[in-house]
């Protein structure tokens, strides 16, 4: 017990990257923290943190050690709280990861939903782009990834799928007309997905019933972030594949959709959480989740 009560605190001292900032937070005297993070050093018998008179860093071996331990001393809170309330009321702060432009077009109603039931929870929605919402820093009770789940120690539950279609602006298509068949794609200026700038461009796997082909659209612009590729859509920079309702946008004359038999997908969705020990307000929202989804993806939360 006592050497789980140094972790927490070394991870503080980590976290905070001082000695005086931690020993703040935790309501201990600075001499005592210092000798407590000294004692768990010589028990695992490498130096975890570099000190000088300015700041305290991570030693290599700290920065493994400490992902260990916000990873422990995480599931022992869980675990306390699970054993004093296995039917507590969901409370707390609620961390979900996800990407941006599906937070945004398909999210927001379900959190909204989901708030009204449950008062008692507080959320924080750490947003980014549709391929790093699962690597994003920042702890979290849950991710939603969009995609197949490669091998991974984390557990995921997948929560349904989600097509994505085809559009482009008035403005584009009467420059350069609309393509009757997918394969006419890589003669279009298409508007392409990349998790990094020097990655692999990425074929398109386009689905009409039972009808399957994949292609590899011309493309001249690449975006990790769904809105970009939408607003470059919009402006008459190609085709863009957009998950989401774009109803509004057709109506205005924003967007039309392109090859409107045809769709990219399904792309699975999965909520991923590192651990199976979750706390009543993950587990409930997860549940939640499933429940508005169970009638086709997106599906639109219910408001009591």
């Amino acid at each position: 017990m006592k050497r789980l009560h140094s972790m927490e605190l070394f991870a503080e001292v980590a976290k905070a990257r001082s000695f005086s900032r931690a020993a703040v937070v935790l309501g201990l005297p600075k001499s005592t923290l210092s000798r407590r993070v000294a004692e768990l050093e010589r028990s695992v018998g490498l130096s975890l943190l570099n000190r000088s008179t300015r700041k305290v860093e991570l030693t290599g071996a700290g920065e493994l050690y400490l992902e260990r331990c916000l990873r422990i001393v995480e599931e022992a809170q869980v675990a306390h709280e699970e054993l004093q309330a296995l039917t507590a009321t969901p409370s707390g702060l609620l961390r979900v990861n996800m990407p941006a432009t599906f937070a945004t077009d398909v999210m927001a109603e379900i959190f909204l939903g989901f708030s009204r039931r449950h008062p008692e929870v507080a959320f924080h929605m750490n947003l980014a782009s549709l391929d790093h919402a699962d690597r994003v820093a920042e702890p979290c009770d849950l991710t939603i990834k969009i995609g197949e789940m490669p091998d991974s120690t984390r557990i995921a539950r997948c929560l349904g799928a989600v097509n994505v279609h085809l559009y482009a602006s008035e403005s584009y298509l009467a420059a350069h007309g609309a393509p009757a068949h997918p394969s006419e794609l890589a003669a279009h200026e298409c508007i392409g997905f990349r998790a990094e700038a020097h990655g692999a461009p990425t074929r398109w796997p386009l689905t009409r019933g039972q009808e399957q082909i994949s292609v590899m659209p011309g493309s001249r612009f690449s975006v990790n972030e769904a809105g970009m590729a939408r607003q470059l859509a919009v402006l008459g920079a190609g085709i863009a594949p957009l998950g989401g309702d774009q109803s509004e946008l057709e109506r205005s004359g924003g967007l039309r959709r392109v090859l409107p038999g045809w769709s990219l997908g399904p792309f699975p969705v999965h909520v991923v959480t590192e651990t199976r020990l979750l706390p009543a307000r993950a587990r409930a929202f997860v549940d939640y989740l499933m429940t508005c989804l169970a009638k086709g993806w997106p599906a639109p939360a219910p408001t009591r």
